[in-house]
């Protein structure tokens, strides 16, 4: 089978890893904006181009006898590639520009969960003018503002974090007015976690919860990022978690498959990424996204126990459900190490050198090669994932390998510590009372 991943960031390299591993031996290929050496070292051939060049991509997954692709990236899927990929006859991981829309348009994407009934939807209003705005952001008193687009997880400020009171909120959401319609929304407090799932169109495949940290700077502090690393359990759940909390985030996922393919008329294929926040009235909603999440991609995928390839082809196929989709019971840390000064003054071009990295997996991301040395681009450069029994064991195996690793560099070290893991359960304690 020839397959084809499209994108070249850490979420690729590991979705690439995965097809790897596949004993169906397959010929992969990919697409990428720049050379990420994880992924093309494991490919047949690559091609240089903007992943969001759709007719480019089309041309050479048809040349290459491209069975299956795998969209990783969410800006591709809301330029209509799942779309021309499946209507040249090639299988894809990735849904239609019509489902996917729940990803790339927020102000959209709260007005179905609202319109078809879906749980965990906090109170919320779009604005595409100041009328009524101001008022708004009183009346609730405690607000998130998000702009409606795309903004690669870098967009959204809440009050008492990025924005001090309702004047800040009220200021931010005026500049956000000049190029986008904005979402106003109750600030829900609790502990976030990532459920991502396998969908091909009517079934889905969770994968274990994974938790997230999108500050820069250790004890969540600084300005939001792509995220900086991530953790996940052996069993499935997080330590904060219980276990009647997992079924309700599954329904909402579920019922929210359902629901836009009978408003779309198309169905979901892909991966479905539920952002859900654990509340003391159970888990709600923070957004969804149509695609694996980075890091949270490298913490599930290296513990696929079933071959990926076969994976990919149920969910082209809409077979998901003759196919048992098993992840090993193991914990995982993942660590970002990102350009110095990142996210705001990021320093570009700066040679990466990976040293012995012990037992860790190591996925290249935002970075390029050149005549055989590996430089950054300004965004996250390289990840590295313990796996272990534990996630104190897991978080040892990260922390080894990235001071292992020689550049222009700055990593958070808190990520998957006991004592920032105990902080999450004292709060999710006080929030349940």
């Amino acid at each position: 089978m020839n397959v084809l991943i499209v994108g070249g960031g850490g979420r690729e390299n590991a979705i690439a890893d995965a097809v790897a591993r596949s004993e169906r031996k397959p010929a992969m290929f990919s697409v990428m904006a720049k050379k990420n050496p994880g992924i093309a070292s494991l490919c047949e051939d690559v091609l240089l181009v903007k992943e969001t060049e759709v007719e480019k991509v089309v041309e050479y997954a048809r040349s290459k006898n491209i069975e299956v692709a795998f969209v990783g990236p969410e800006a591709p899927l809301a330029a209509g590639l799942a779309d021309a990929l499946e209507e040249a006859g090639i299988g894809v991981v990735g849904p239609k520009k019509d489902v996917a829309r729940i990803e790339f348009d927020k102000a959209w994407a709260r007005n179905f969960m609202r319109d078809n009934n879906i749980d965990g939807c906090p109170a919320f209003k779009v604005f595409t003018s100041e009328e009524g705005l101001e008022d708004y952001i009183e009346e609730l008193g405690n607000v998130a503002i998000k702009p409606a687009g795309l903004t690669g997880g870098k967009g959204v400020k809440v009050m008492g974090d990025q924005l001090p009171d309702t004047k800040a909120a009220f200021e931010y959401s005026r500049s956000l007015l000049d190029g986008d319609n904005v979402v106003v929304e109750e600030n829900l407090i609790g502990e976030e976690f990532t459920l991502q799932a396998f969908v091909d169109g009517k079934n889905l495949a969770f994968t274990p919860c994974v938790q997230d940290h999108k500050r820069a700077f250790e004890n969540d502090l600084g300005p939001n990022t792509g995220g900086m690393g991530s953790y996940s359990s052996a069993d499935e759940l997080l330590p904060f978690m219980n276990v009647d909390d997992i079924e309700p985030a599954r329904e909402i996922m579920r019922a929210t498959v359902k629901a836009l393919h009978e408003a779309t008329g198309t169905p979901f294929k892909g991966i479905l990424y539920g952002q859900f926040i654990l509340t003391k009235d159970g888990p709600k909603v923070i957004e969804f996204n149509a695609r694996f999440g980075d890091p949270e991609a490298m913490n599930v995928l290296p513990l696929l126990e079933t071959d990926m390839v076969d994976v990919m082809s149920a969910v082209a196929k809409g077979t998901l459900d003759e196919l048992d989709v098993k992840f090993a019971h193991k914990a995982t840390v993942c660590k970002y190490a990102v350009p110095a000064g990142y996210p705001d003054e990021p320093t570009k071009d700066k040679e990466v050198v990976v040293g012995d990295i012990g037992d860790a997996i190591l996925f290249y991301s935002s970075v390029y090669e050149k005549d055989g040395k590996v430089y950054t681009t300004g965004s996250r450069a390289v990840a590295v994932v313990g796996i272990e029994d534990t996630i104190d064991k897991a978080e040892k195996i990260a922390q080894n390998a990235l001071e292992n690793i020689i550049g222009d560099l700055h990593f958070r070290n808190d990520i998957g510590k006991p004592e920032l893991i105990q902080r999450r359960i004292d709060h999710m304690e006080e929030i349940r009372g």
